[in-house]
């Protein structure tokens, strides 16, 4: 019910009523309530990892709140945008409150930075799938704030964290989160979507700005024959590189079976039985200790970790494929020209929190704080601008 009553009032405070100082609140309402008194868990993030599981494994009951928790904020985002990151989620709403003097991020580097979350996204559910472990939970960077505990070593990432997103807005968000890869993919498609200016847009630039985040698109303006025609060359050149870039990620993935096969708790234990008989290393662990002692065959577990690494094989072969996959459309959507008239959210980055709102002349207006007339001083200063430039 909590769930549900935040991303209802997170979209209606950004869409119908546009209201920051509202989402603020809620944003506080949401750590407060999510992170701190529900300490981080159900998690929305984390509940990919459970689904993973659950359609790998047919012996794994999946709650039904974990599907709430995982379904519901992607609904919303598929009809609404990014509502969900704007004010409820919990590791969102730090990062937003500690956003305080954010700095343009180059945009080269904002394009590469942003392939991580859909790397992390694979590997989070292969490992799921296949007994892996749970990583996005075991390397979540705030949980151990919400809990007052934890690894030490995630505390100190967290606060790291939490220093560098004092200048670069939301890093967690941008360059991190597998949710907010699969965000990004139903947002840009959503049905409806924050828009900047309730009416016209003036294009004073002051909107884009303003955005921590980056997630705002100026005006297009009319390309030549010839720059069209270099264009079209690049995508076709994109387009066609698309396969190899899957089948280079295929190979690479391949080779990664055992990496990822020792994430999984009974293939390190063979290989720990196995270092120990070879006289490989001197030292047993406890899991060791309590295998011997448990009078299980070892040849009984080296096949199973046998088996284990083959099916490593195939989950890495499939993520080097996905990753291949993302980088490939990556640099097709790089090619892709799309035409604006006015400033407009990225769809797929913004995550609607709704601080452009206020600095929109438009917007202004609407609320009374500046006149028609100063709205028309506006419009013909930001017109000047654009000649001049």
């Amino acid at each position: 019910a909590a769930l549900v009553a935040a991303l209802t009032l997170a979209t209606w405070f950004a869409l119908a009523l546009r209201w920051r100082r509202g989402l603020f609140v809620l944003t506080i309402a949401s750590l407060l309530w999510f992170g701190f008194w529900r300490r981080g868990c159900v998690c929305s993030i984390g509940a990919i990892q459970n689904v993973s599981q659950a359609l790998a494994d047919q012996s794994y009951v999946l709650p039904w709140t974990v599907v709430v928790f995982f379904a519901l904020p992607l609904f919303f985002t598929l009809f609404f945008g990014r509502t969900f990151c704007a004010a409820v989620c919990p590791l969102g709403a730090v990062q937003e409150l500690a956003t305080l003097r954010p700095v343009k991020v180059p945009r080269s580097l904002e394009h590469a930075l942003g392939l991580i979350p859909f790397v992390y996204l694979g590997l989070a559910v292969v490992l799921a799938a296949l007994g892996g472990g749970y990583v996005i939970c075991e390397y979540d960077p705030y949980v151990g704030f919400f809990r007052r505990s934890g690894n030490a070593n995630m505390i100190v990432f967290g606060l790291c964290l939490l220093v560098v997103g004092v200048f670069v807005g939301r890093p967690y968000c941008r360059f991190l989160c597998p949710l907010g890869a699969l965000f990004r993919l139903c947002s840009r498609v959503s049905r409806w979507h924050v828009r900047i200016p309730p009416e016209e847009c003036i294009r004073c630039r002051l909107c884009e700005e303003v955005c921590p985040y980056d997630a705002i698109r100026a005006p297009t303006v009319e390309q030549g024959a010839a720059q069209r025609r270099r264009a079209k060359r690049r995508l076709v050149v994109a387009l066609v590189a698309l396969p190899a870039w899957i089948a280079l990620g295929l190979w690479a993935g391949g080779r990664l079976h055992v990496p990822l096969a020792r994430m999984h708790p009974d293939f390190r234990l063979a290989e720990q039985l196995r270092w120990e008989e070879t006289g490989q290393t001197r030292t047993t662990t406890e899991a060791s200790e309590a295998f011997r002692n448990s009078g299980r065959s070892p040849q009984a577990l080296y096949a199973h970790a046998e088996r284990l690494r083959r099916r490593f094989g195939i989950g890495g072969r499939l993520l080097g494929a996905w990753v291949g996959l993302v980088v490939g459309l990556k640099l097709v959507g790089l090619c892709i020209r799309r035409r604006r008239d006015e400033y407009q959210p990225d769809r797929a980055a913004c995550v609607s929190c709704g601080r452009c709102f206020w600095y929109c002349p438009g917007e202004q207006v609407r609320l009374g704080l500046i006149t028609v007339e100063q709205f028309d001083a506006h419009r013909s200063k930001a017109a000047s601008a654009a000649e001049g430039g």
